[in-house]
């Protein structure tokens, strides 16, 4: 029974791997791969030479480790307040609201942000007009463009992910409170002498976990958000391979800074399923 999911696999998964010996040919479509000249590594060597290489590279790595640890301190914090609340109604409602943009997708978020933070007509201009200040082009800003990208994901992932700690506070034994109590402890000793530790593991392997995330700063995000004019600080990767790939056509070149994300990736995830089982004794098999 499982033969046709293998065959799945292998045709849609494994099968168009194939294709990346075009990032070792100077691919040319109408010649297709057979007849495409060989040309070793001279694609990564051009790559490398480009001197906005460092850059992008340098963008990738930053808004991902900033998009890392707001989406674990954010949430965390969310979680124990939603924790401290005794209303069922209430506690229900805002986690409703918050889960609610995780299902939305980034065209949509993004045409949202859009309008929000229009210098002219956005409705955050129009607020810092009110109080006197010049409105900011938040998007047209290497300044701010980085914060709007891990603030915009912040807001769209942490009720996700807020309720993995959620289902992680419930597994703490009640009776640990109630002993708690009778010492007198408070809830801020609570909270740090038995929430947090309860959930220390579930904190340590979602760290470790998003190591694996390090150079993905989220191409459809920066994709729907960005113009020429944040270039400097908001080009990563993956909207380089896009650019270079399919605007320019230099699919051969593309491809090679893919596979290059792709080993390093490969790289990150097997040091943090190796560090998820030694701190978390976490293991997928």
């Amino acid at each position: 029974m499982i033969l046709p999911g293998l065959l799945l696999i292998l045709v849609y998964n494994y099968g168009p791997m194939l294709g990346l010996v075009i990032s070792f040919q100077k691919f040319i479509p109408a010649r297709g791969i057979a007849h495409s000249a060989w040309i070793g590594l001279d694609n990564f060597k051009y790559v490398a030479n480009l001197p906005d290489t460092k850059e992008i590279l340098w963008n990738t790595i930053v808004i991902a480790l900033m998009k890392m640890v707001a989406n674990l301190i954010v949430p965390l914090v969310m979680a124990l307040l939603l924790n401290e609340v005794r209303k069922a109604f209430f506690k229900r409602g805002v986690q409703t609201l918050i889960y609610l943009p995780h299902f939305l997708s980034w065209i949509i978020l993004g045409g949202i942000l859009i309008d929000i933070l229009s210098p002219s007509e956005g409705i955050v201009g129009a607020m810092l007009k009110s109080v006197g200040i010049e409105p900011i082009y938040f998007l047209g800003s290497n300044h701010w463009f980085r914060f709007v990208l891990v603030t915009s994901d912040v807001w769209k992932e942490f009720g996700f992910n807020t309720i993995v700690y959620l289902a992680a506070l419930t597994g703490i034994n009640p009776s640990l409170y109630e002993a708690a109590i009778v010492d007198g402890a408070g809830r801020w000793k609570q909270t740090w002498y038995i929430t947090l530790p309860g959930i220390a593991s579930i904190i340590v392997l979602l760290s470790v976990l998003s190591l694996g995330n390090v150079l993905n700063a989220g191409f459809d995000q920066v994709f729907n958000l960005y113009s020429p004019q944040v270039y400097e600080t908001g080009d990563i990767i993956d909207t380089f391979v896009y650019r270079i790939g399919l605007q320019e056509a230099q699919y051969g070149v593309a491809t090679a800074v893919g596979l290059f994300k792709s080993i390093v990736s490969l790289s990150f995830i097997s040091l943090s399923y190796y560090l998820a089982y030694r701190l978390a004794n976490y293991r997928i098999f």
